[in-house]
Formats: structure tokens, C-alpha cells, sequence
């Protein structure tokens, strides 16, 4: 049980993860989380670094769909404006969110990464569906009050599972 928190790999940010790795490896799809994944969890707009972001995906032909745990206000005033897909009050780690959007990308399991800063919810629900999961550390230093909580957990289940020799990554999470 404790494997299913374990990411596929882990990165500092989404800006370590390129077109050109992705294509490599057959990807053609992105499940990414979007408080403190993408922008801080307070911040209503994407910053310019993830415009181009964004954009790079697009041009390599690689779909981009926000799955948040929050309210639909919040990720259609962050996605609309770049005209994203999302799918929103997600409820992960449940699986239905991520297999929505596996659907609206038309896309195979193997083809989609999952993306997030969050093991017991992004990592957790990417992993339930044998998707690729990526953790990236949260830009944010402080959560909302259900992540505040999350992450009480999650540290926990990391030190575990570091002094069990399953993560050999630094203490960055």
C-alpha cells in the first residue's frame, strides 16, 4: 500500500520537465494539479514562465489538462484565459477525475503523466491508475487549511518510506 505513494520520479519544478523528454518517452498527455504545482495556491493568474510553459507543450503537440481539488471559480479564471481543459472539485486521490481526463485527451494510460505536489492526492491517485507520476516541490511555502493538514501526513509517510530506502531524493519534499 505504502508503494502507492511513491512518485515515478521526481523534479523542483514543472520547468524541469521539457517537451523533448516527454516525446521521448512516448508521452502525449499531462494531468497536472494546479495549487502549488503550477502557481501558488493565492495566485489568480499563471506568471509569464508558465505562458511559455504552457505554450512549449502545446507546440510539441503534447495535451495539458488541470485536475484540482478545487473550486470551479478558482481553476476556470486560471485556465479560460489560456483555454486549458481542467476539471474541477476533482475529489483526488479518487480515480474518476483522472480517468475524465484521460478521456477528454483521448489518451492512453502510458501516453499521460501525472503532475503534483501533493503525495495523497496527485501522486496517490495518478499511482491507483499506473499512471507516470511526477512530484515536484510546492512553490508556496504555506497551503490552504486542508493542505496544511495533507502535509502533516505526507511528511510522515516520506520520512518512512525515505528511511525504508524507497525514495533516494533529497528532503526537498
Amino acid at each position: 500500500m505504502l508503494t502507492n505513494f511513491i512518485p515515478s520520479e521526481f523534479v523542483k519544478s514543472v520547468f524541469q520537465i521539457t517537451p523533448e523528454q516527454l516525446k521521448e518517452q512516448g508521452i502525449k498527455g499531462i494531468i497536472t494539479d494546479l495549487d502549488n504545482t503550477l502557481v501558488e495556491w493565492d495566485r489568480p493568474d499563471a506568471t509569464p514562465q508558465l505562458v511559455e510553459w504552457f505554450a512549449s507543450m502545446q507546440q510539441a503537440g503534447i495535451q495539458v489538462t488541470i485536475v484540482s481539488n478545487n473550486n470551479e471559480l478558482r481553476v476556470k479564471s486560471f485556465a479560460d484565459p489560456m483555454q486549458i481543459p481542467f476539471i474541477y472539485k476533482a475529489r483526488k486521490p479518487f480515480r474518476k477525475a483522472f480517468l475524465t481526463a484521460l478521456r477528454l485527451m483521448g489518451l492512453k494510460r502510458e501516453e499521460v503523466v501525472v503532475i503534483g505536489d501533493q503525495l495523497l492526492t496527485d501522486v496517490l491517485g495518478g499511482n491507483r491508475l499506473n499512471l507516470h507520476t511526477i512530484l515536484v516541490i510546492p512553490v508556496a511555502k504555506s497551503d490552504g487549511f486542508v493542505t496544511r493538514f495533507n502535509r502533516l501526513v505526507e511528511r510522515r509517510i516520506f520520512s518512512y518510506l525515505k528511511s525504508k530506502g524507497h525514495i533516494m531524493w533529497g528532503d526537498e519534499a
